[in-house]
């Protein structure tokens, strides 16, 4: 029987990372992945739908160009085209996992795993030893009882970014961050498109005031977007989807229907139970150091629960690697993770929306500034959208930060060091920035909380 410090059961964004930090503190490592290493992130979430999202932002600019004195002509779009082309970006990444493996000695099983004790793994047909196991096993995508996807008619995002034939019309039933980039990808090359939400507002949880401009945005782009509207049943035949929407029912008929409701925990069938590890509503239960109830066993990633996004469950990866090697770690506080979104106009925010501050009773100071005010946003045309700023009211630390607007998810870093560093609206104000540059809208909003805005 092969013998390791540390089994890993699933090579997505958390696991791997994982392994490779294990591997970095001098342990023998083995990884368990039934599917392509880099999980569901780098093949079926993530990096694929950057890829489709990247081609349908450069389709929109084509056809926009006139606007800044280039006249194209001619333009389409093959939609195959864009689709095969996120299936090799996918690939290369995933081998480029593959490589990372191999070059930090880490043994790969192409297969499933099941924990038979807290020392011993099954990986396929063989028996191995491990002295720590941590599940990263993830979460995979599901349907609604009664709109179950079928992959031809009632799609998930997993069938959407294989299919390479670009609908007439889609319902997009759910106005989360899939729901919402599927939506513009396929607006953006010609689909009609309604989304379909039961909560009162896209993006549920997310700052209201950016949800509802980001309505406003895609409601310009032509997509239909109906909120407080719970789904009742879905006709095949006629391809009708019915919502009970104001108090009456209404219905959307559309050639295919996107399910993008959320995703169902992988924690079933893997043995933990019998090992005491205890299970709640299929989500692990682990300590701050993302130990379960059994001493071996660790848990990461969207299979404990919490924001289901491939950073956090890399930063868990790394703290739980370090934890076992017996470092003093714990991980990271949900305030200080960012979330972004990547529709036109992108969405990037960190920390309390202004909802969140109230309900935990924080008095807070809060600015907008808008990017109609900011050179380099009218400069390249993309002035929709806002940089909206929270701050403790006593002593300033920047408690949240909403941004709306292209470039968005590379702008927030700055206000993850800045959470990072309990930084105050005083001193991100202070602080210099690049002139013409996006992140100066950050800079304005926080010298605005102090009231020394410049260009507002």
């Amino acid at each position: 029987m092969k013998q390791f410090d540390l089994v890993v059961i699933g090579a997505g964004p958390g696991g791997y990372v994982a392994a490779i930090r294990a591997a970095q503190l001098g342990m023998r490592v083995a990884v368990a992945e039934r599917d392509k290493p880099g999980g569901v992130c780098v093949n079926w979430g993530c990096i694929p739908s950057k890829a489709i999202l990247s081609s349908a932002w450069l389709y929109e600019d084509m056809r926009n160009a006139e606007a800044y004195g280039i006249r194209c002509q001619g333009i389409s779009a093959d939609y195959g085209a864009v689709i095969r082309r996120s299936r090799k970006v996918a690939d290369r990444m995933s081998r480029g996992v593959t490589y990372l493996f191999k070059k930090n000695g880490i043994e790969l099983f192409p297969a499933s795993a099941t924990i038979l004790s807290p020392a011993t793994v099954r990986v396929g047909e063989e028996e191995i030893s491990a002295r720590n196991i941590l599940v990263a096993s993830g979460t995979a995508v599901r349907g609604l009882p009664g709109i179950e996807p079928d992959g031809r008619v009632i799609l998930t995002s997993d069938d959407a970014l294989a299919q390479e034939t670009l609908p007439r019309s889609v319902i997009v039933l759910g106005g989360g961050a899939v729901g919402v980039e599927f939506a513009y990808v396929y607006r953006a090359f010609g689909a009609d498109v309604a989304i379909v939400e039961m909560e009162d507002q896209l993006l549920p949880r997310t700052d209201r005031e950016v949800a509802k401009e980001l309505e406003k945005s895609l409601g310009k782009q032509g997509i239909r977007v109906l909120t407080s509207s719970p789904a009742k049943g879905f006709d095949k035949g006629t391809r009708t989807l019915t919502v009970s929407s104001g108090g009456k029912e209404e219905t959307v008929t559309a050639e295919k229907l996107l399910v993008a409701v959320g995703r169902k925990v992988l924690s079933a069938g893997l043995g933990l139970e019998a090992c005491g590890v205890e299970i709640e509503h299929g989500f692990v239960k682990v300590d701050d150091r993302l130990r379960t109830a059994c001493p071996t066993i660790w848990a990461i990633g969207d299979v404990i629960g919490g924001m289901m996004l491939a950073h956090k469950a890399s930063a868990e990866g790394v703290v739980a690697a370090e934890a076992i090697a017996g470092k003093e770690v714990r991980r990271t506080d949900p305030d200080r993770i960012p979330a972004c979104v990547y529709c036109r106009p992108e969405v990037a925010t960190i920390g309390l929306s202004e909802e969140e501050a109230k309900r935990r009773g924080i008095e807070y100071k809060v600015s907008k500034f808008p990017f109609t005010a900011l050179g380099k946003a009218v400069a390249s045309g993309h002035t929709d959208g806002f940089v909206k700023m929270i701050a403790e009211a006593k002593y300033g630390e920047m408690i949240g930060c909403h941004i709306l607007g292209v470039g968005a998810p590379d702008m927030i870093a700055e206000l993850s060091l800045a959470r990072s560093l309990e930084a105050t609206f005083h001193e991100i104000g202070r602080t210099v920035h690049a002139h013409p540059t996006l992140p100066e809208a950050i800079r304005e909003a926080a010298l605005m909380l102090g009231g020394e805005a410049i260009d507002l």
